[in-house]
Order: C-alpha cells, then structure tokens, then sequence
C-alpha cells in the first residue's frame, strides 16, 4: 500500500484509530477521503496538483482498508466522520477542504453535518446526501444500481468473494460502474490490480463490508434512525457537488437536489460521460474544480 510517488506515507492516531495517510505539499489542508472497493491511492492524480496549487493534501485509509487499523467494530459513518474530524486535529489543524468521493463523500456529508468546525469547504464526489440517498430508494431503478448492498448483508460470503484468488469481483464492480471511456485504457487496468490486491489484505474485506452492513441494518434501528433525523442539520460549509452524467451506481437524478441540505454556498456541476469514478476517470476536471473551490 506504500506505493512510492510525489508524495510521503506517514501514521496518525485519531479517535483511537492508526490512520495511514499519503501526504503531498504545505499549505491550507485538502483532506481526500476514497470510497469502495479503493483505497489512498484514488486521489494519486490530485495528490501532486494540488501540492503544486500551494495546498498541504492528505489522503488516509479509512479504518478497516489500506494500511489504516482494522478494528473489530466502528464502521458507521458517525464514527467514520469522528475518525476524520480527529485526523484534521491530529494533523495540526482547526478545520479543512474535505473532499470525499464514495463512501468518503458520506463521510465528508456527515463529517459537515456532526463536525461543521472541522470543515471549511466541502467537494462531493459521486454521492448523494445520506437523507436523498435513502428517500432515493424509492426509485426502482436506483434500488436495482444498490442491489449490491444487500448481497453485502449476508456474513463472510462477501469478504470470502473478494478474496478468493479464483474470483475477481473487484474488477466487475469497477467495470459496472465506471464510465465506458476508462475501462478501455491502461489505467484502469493498474486501478483494478491495485484494488484487487487490496481488498486481498487480511481483515480489508471484513472492514470494507461492515460499513454497507451498518447502512443495510441500521435502517430501522434506533441508532440509524437517530443517524437520519441529526443528518437533518444544515451543511453550512460552501458546497460543490460533482457527479458524472454516465453514473450508473448513484444516479443522477438521485443525487441532484442534494443542496437542500446545504445553507452556505452550493454548486451543482455535471461531468459529460463520466462513469461513478471521476477522480480516476477525469482526474484534471475533478483537481480543477477542487482547486478553483477551495480558494
């Protein structure tokens, strides 16, 4: 996980947790959150540009993926965001840009919602906000782009799938869901050895799938509901939103409304053609706009 590059790896403890992180330049913080099935290594394109832009960028494994900790427990996204809101301290900082593609733009939604000091400005990448998300569900069409999730619920079967070395599910679902234009190149080729490889690393699987089973379970338990009713709170963070038109995982019409949720300032940009991957698949359009709202 280590991969050599302009940038250097480096451990924080935060909420109790070793969060492993890739850093690149000095300047105001840009905090880089990934998503599933990915890790640190999503935002390799705008780890050096932003650098170069005078921003200080911080790419960490969430718990249970990467080099981070793998705890038995703590895969909801209240502690998730707990987790990055303690990072942004652990690194000397009062507050950040945090960008999250995924489920590291659940993260970043609740981070501004339960954290708003910790959050300067905000970059969505390919997410709905949780509350959208859910009331989503109700679209046939957006039940079936999840279906996934609910194969995720049953124990052990799904981290047995994922590292199996006969089976390949890590290239299905970047393949599923990635823009058409990607899947044809080189790059996506390396992303999908780097994923696999990761999702291969004892206790990665385990982790990755607990945060879907937290969102699947909790549903209608007390905590999950407490979890939608406190996401009711404002995002008063400047918010941009970017989300691929071709995206087949959180579609569009999903998505778009998000800035309901959102007091302070709010964007919403569209990215033509693009698949549920944009920090890989349009890398400089996604860097440009991180770089242009975090001003």
């Amino acid at each position: 996980m280590l991969l050599p590059g302009p940038w250097v790896h480096r451990d924080a403890s935060a909420n109790g947790v070793r969060l492993h992180l890739a850093e690149a330049g000095e300047g105001p913080l840009v905090l880089l959150l990934h998503g599933f099935p990915q890790y640190w290594w999503t935002w390799r394109a705008q780890l050096p540009a932003l650098a170069d832009a005078g921003f200080r960028a911080v790419a960490p494994d969430l718990r249970g993926y990467g080099a981070s900790d793998k705890p038995p427990r703590g895969y909801d996204l209240p502690t998730a965001a707990s987790d990055a809101a303690a990072l942004v301290r652990a690194l000397g900082e009062r507050d950040a840009v945090v960008v999250g593609h995924d489920w590291g733009a659940l993260v970043a939604w609740t981070m501004a919602a339960l954290h708003p000091r910790s959050v300067r400005r905000l970059v969505v990448v390919s997410m709905a906000h949780p509350r959208l998300l859910r009331a989503g569900l109700a679209d046939r069409a957006q039940r079936r782009a999840l279906r996934h999730v609910l194969g995720f619920q049953v124990p052990r079967w799904p981290e047995h799938r994922l590292t199996r070395a006969d089976d390949d599910p890590v290239a299905e679902y970047l393949r599923r869901w990635a823009g058409p234009a990607w899947t044809q190149t080189a790059d996506f080729a390396e992303a999908v050895e780097r994923y696999r490889s990761a999702a291969r690393i004892p206790q990665a699987a385990y982790g990755s799938m607990e945060y879907f089973r937290w969102a699947g379970r909790s549903q209608l338990r007390p905590d999950g509901l407490r979890y939608a009713r406190r996401m009711a709170s404002p995002v008063t963070a400047p918010t941009l939103q970017l989300h691929g038109t071709a995206d087949p995982l959180v579609l569009p019409r999903t998505a778009r409304g998000s800035g309901r949720y959102v007091a302070g300032a709010y964007a919403w940009r569209e990215l033509p053609g693009t698949g549920h991957f944009p920090p890989e698949e349009t890398p400089a359009d996604v860097t440009d706009a991180i770089t242009t709202w975090a001003q």
